[in-house]
């Protein structure tokens, strides 16, 4: 069967009209599925929320229709697992949609795993570090389970894939070690990236010490702070109390109000020294005591 033939800007086709439905390699088909038969993998690390990026999608899919096929196996308890597709998947339901099209394809859960990870990272332009740090994780485990072709390592694939250094990738990598508490903060931007991974290497105890510190003296700890907790923890020394110590005192003092006659300071000129202020208001205070008492 021919392709159809668009008009006009070949990316705002349907799939139907991209595609050789029917016709895909290894007897693949596009097939439109009900969406309650569609379930996330067991673990997703992308996160599908509905934002402002999903309401774009919504009313893209609502006037051009779904332009990309989502990719799926089979369940063994029934249905099909969406490895791609999760985000248009909720669209759709959004739009009132009751399908989505979706390629099926059978795979073991190595490749499924690297199916998962090489499509979203392909399709997604921003990535939250924690689903950066999982979704290069969960490939490097299903690569190093499936083993390599050829001389390349594991990591050196995701180097060649998405163009990071392998010191980079092992100490996003190294996110995957924190408490919820933490990686949330790291997302929120409330956690620096550095101090992070060097806090990755304590355990979810202390971790989540750090984390209660945190929200009880509101503060961030500095890279200097949290390599000195992993070198306290490398040396045996750290403890509940001293994580607590170390944040507490981080801590900067509030800038206290002004007394005295520097509460004034704001209607007097900017040269006047503390004793001219002084002696200014001693004056207007004598002149203002004396007309009182006539």
């Amino acid at each position: 069967m021919p392709l159809n033939k668009t008009k006009g800007n070949l990316a705002l086709a349907e799939y139907g009209d991209i595609f050789n439905v029917g016709k895909l390699h290894d007897g693949e088909s596009i097939v439109e599925i009900p969406l309650a038969e569609l379930y996330p993998p067991d673990f997703h690390p992308f996160q599908v929320n509905n934002d402002e990026a999903m309401t774009r999608l919504v009313e893209n899919i609502k006037r051009y229709g779904v332009r990309e096929p989502g990719l799926a196996r089979t369940r063994v308890n029934g249905g099909y697992e969406l490895l791609c597709g999760n985000r248009r998947r909720m669209a759709c339901e959004i739009a009132g949609l009751p399908t989505l099209p979706v390629i099926i394809r059978e795979m073991d859960d190595d490749s499924a795993a690297v199916a998962m990870v090489d499509s979203n990272l392909e399709q997604r332009e921003k990535l939250l570090y924690s689903e950066k740090a999982w979704a290069y994780r969960v490939k490097l485990e299903a690569l190093d389970h499936n083993g390599v072709k050829g001389d390349m390592l594991s990591v050196e694939v995701l180097v060649e894939q998405t163009g990071e250094s392998k010191n980079q990738i092992f100490r996003l990598v190294r996110l995957t070690e924190l408490v919820l508490a933490l990686l949330d903060k790291v997302d929120a931007k409330q956690l620096a990236f550095n101090p992070a991974v060097e806090l990755s290497y304590l355990s979810q105890k202390e971790q989540s010490t750090v984390a209660a510190a945190m929200e009880m003296y509101a503060v961030k700890p500095s890279l200097s702070q949290a390599v000195r907790l992993k070198k306290m923890k490398q040396a045996g020394t750290l403890t509940i109390e001293a994580i607590d110590k170390m944040l507490s005192e981080a801590k900067k003092p509030p800038k206290s109000e002004p007394t005295g006659s520097m509460r004034f300071r704001k209607y007097f000129p900017p040269e006047y020294s503390p004793k001219q202020i002084d002696e200014v208001i001693v004056e207007l205070l004598t002149d203002w005591k004396a007309r009182a008492a006539v």
